[in-house]
């Protein structure tokens, strides 16, 4: 079993940047596919990105397209979420998930483990 923790939320302008983290213990995430997700108050958990096992592919929402970007450094066994341009819409607690099994990437239940959250907050 795998444990995620997310790092890097807080508190930023709109049009800043935050690099979240995510590591990983238990097992090694190169063999995990990853994803982002993120949840507004009031609102559904929503999709972000992801990245599969290989980190050839990489997925993300329409509404995050060009200003945030996955990436994963396999020796250091963490996910990261680069969010530039950030809009205070971008608000909400940001989790990453991860499944060693190909899913709907898009999809909360292709992932069976998930991290704690981390909040952003981008203040207008």
């Amino acid at each position: 079993q795998v444990q995620l923790v997310e790092s890097g939320g807080g508190l930023v302008q709109a049009g800043g940047s935050l690099r979240l983290s995510c590591a990983a213990s238990g097992r090694t995430l190169s063999n995990y596919n990853m994803g982002w997700f993120r949840q507004a108050p009031g609102k559904e958990r929503e999709f972000v990105g992801a990245i599969r096992r290989s980190s050839i592919r990489t997925y993300y929402a329409d509404s995050v397209k060009g200003r945030f970007t996955i990436s994963r450094d396999n020796a250091k066994n963490t996910v990261y979420l680069q969010m530039n341009s950030l809009k205070p819409e971008d608000t909400a607690v940001y989790y990453c998930a991860g499944d060693p099994n190909s899913g709907s990437y898009y999809s909360s239940q292709a992932y069976r483990y998930w991290g704690q959250g981390t909040q952003v907050t981008v203040s207008s």
